[in-house]
């Protein structure tokens, strides 16, 4: 193996000001204390450059993006006695690390505190003094907690491995070619037999006439607010919008969410009933829904350099059936979807077709096309659901199809979704009656509720429901849908079942512990066992 360096060439300090500055100018990450320091540290450490003195001539598999995608592949590939490299020219861990899953779950677990300290009274706890949020520490526990998770996708973990890392942004330059342009100016050129591009996503901006001017949040620079926003308003109404609604309106913030139409989870093949259910615990969170177009933003007053002075602007909204209003916030959230990372890559040096937005375009072996040496996971890959864990199983389904022939197919997977709201909403595949119609397939649904649950009576978190659906006069299971406190702990059971053919009979057979909200599982199980009893005449 290549002899590894050591160490980068310096480290982020906390505070120094000329760092802080260019932390927050170029890789939106501030403010620049101990935990912010210590994140850099791992993910894009100062001044580096590369892991390695002698790259490969050739590498066997390359990786272009950092993020869930690039990390799998570059380390599995290294494991399995790969020459490995991964090309990191953002912040290694992706979104999920740094701007998504890890900083907004950090949020998500104050909130749900809250939200019980609200309850105490249910039960039978008096809290005189009340309670009172103190943001600042919010933040830095989640900053605190972030930079704990950090090192399992740092340069070092990866080094560790085996495989090489370069921090730059890459570009092929050819179809077995890329090069690596380093923040020095450098530039380092590596040819491959197989290469993987996991770039992954960017929120997706609408054109809305006064935004591009506004100082609007993204999930992007949302986690970076040292004050409070006393009033948010959220544009879009999916996971990321409803996660953070609800989470700062617990916090303290005047939360309201603007919703488009009538299809509150953004698909009219959603579930009526979880959405009724989401919508009534978001309110009772403090969160207001608005339906209706966002018209246009006008900025009042921009943000200014002291993180306390906050910015005003005003959302304009209309709607066929009613007149225009005008609402005031601190912080307008753009959560209105995400598009592909796939601009200035090289893309047609490399003979890869894609389209802008959208992303690339892959077979069911993740092979790019135009160039089958060149694969492409996660959230750049159109067509394929943009979540962290689809990306990570992309790249172990690229690794075992580009080094050891296999034929894995994209088809093949089973992916379960989570919105952890409370209650959370779980689904894997056909998650309604409505969705399978339109897949032309019939079904039978099978409920099992959770206001006789036991365990969720218990925990006084009893709304909410298990849904599983058949296809028809079979056990067969094509999807399922889940709101209740762990349906996101829930659906995993349900997933196992549906990737290894088990049918909703076996679920029932199996003995759940008792008592638990996973029951409701086996309910939907026992209710299919029931239609197919024998009886004594």
């Amino acid at each position: 193996m290549p002899t590894q360096r050591s160490s980068a060439v310096s480290t982020w300090i906390p505070g120094d000001p000329d760092q802080e500055k260019e932390a927050k100018e170029k890789l939106e990450i501030w403010p620049l204390d101990e935990y912010n320091a210590a994140l850099l540290n791992e993910v894009h450490p100062y001044n580096y450059i590369q892991s390695t003195d002698t790259p490969h001539e050739i590498y066997d598999l390359i990786a272009i993006g950092s993020g869930a995608g690039g990390l799998v592949s570059s380390k599995q590939s290294a494991r399995r006695g790969a020459k490995s490299a991964l090309i990191s020219a953002h912040l290694a861990g992706g979104d999920c690390l740094n701007v998504g899953c890890v900083p907004s779950k950090g949020l998500l677990s104050v909130a749900k505190a809250v939200s019980q300290i609200r309850r105490a009274s249910d039960y039978g706890i008096d809290l005189p003094g009340g309670y009172q949020v103190n943001f600042k520490k919010v933040m830095e526990r989640m900053r605190r907690l972030r930079t704990k998770i950090s090192p399992a996708d740092g340069h070092a973990g990866t080094s560790q491995t085996g495989a090489h890392v370069y921090q730059g942004f890459g570009r092929f330059t050819g179809p077995d070619t890329i090069e690596v342009h380093h923040s020095n100016g450098a530039k380092t050129t590596l040819k491959f037999r197989k290469a993987v591009i996991a770039t992954g996503g960017r929120p997706s901006i609408p054109s809305l006439p006064g935004l591009s001017e506004a100082p609007y949040t993204t999930n992007e620079n949302l986690f970076n607010l040292e004050v409070l926003p006393p009033r948010m308003v959220v544009l879009g109404s999916g996971v990321i919008a409803l996660e953070m609604a609800q989470s700062f309106a617990l916090l303290g913030s005047s939360v309201t969410v603007l919703v488009r139409n009538e299809h509150f989870l953004k698909s009219k093949h959603g579930d009526d009933e979880a959405a009724q259910i989401l919508q009534t615990a978001l309110e009772e969170s403090g969160v207001t829904f608005v339906t209706g177009s966002a018209k246009r933003v006008t900025t009042i007053r921009q943000r200014g350099d002291d993180p306390k002075e906050q910015p005003l602007m005003k959302v304009t909204v209309g709607s066929d059936s009613a007149d225009d209003i005008d609402l005031e916030c601190e912080c307008l959230l753009v959560a209105t979807g995400r598009e592909a990372n796939v601009e200035n890559l090289g893309l047609e040096e490399a003979g890869v077709q894609y389209q802008a937005r959208e992303g690339i375009q892959v077979n069911d072996l993740a092979q790019t096309t135009g160039n089958p040496n060149v694969y492409a996971v996660g959230d750049c890959v159109a067509g394929v659901p943009r979540l962290t864990h689809v990306s990570g199983e992309m790249a172990k389904l690229v690794v075992q199809n580009s080094l050891f022939d296999d034929n894995w197919k994209i088809s093949s997977l089973v992916v379960p979704a989570v919105m952890y709201t409370e209650p959370e909403y779980a689904t894997v595949g056909l998650h309604s009656a409505s969705a399978a119609e339109k897949e032309g397939v019939e079904v039978d649904t099978y409920r099992a509720g959770l206001e006789h649950n036991d365990r969720a009576i218990l925990e006084g978190t009893n709304v909410g429901f298990c849904k599983i659906f058949c296809r028809k006069g079979t056990d067969e299971i094509v999807g399922a849908t889940i709101v209740a406190e762990r349906a996101g702990e829930m659906i995993n059971e349900i997933s196992l079942a549906m990737k290894n053919s088990i049918g909703l009979r076996a679920i029932g057979r199996n003995i759940h512990a008792y008592p638990t909200t996973g029951e409701a599982v086996m309910g939907c199980g026992i209710q299919y066992i029931n239609l197919k009893w024998k009886r004594l005449d």
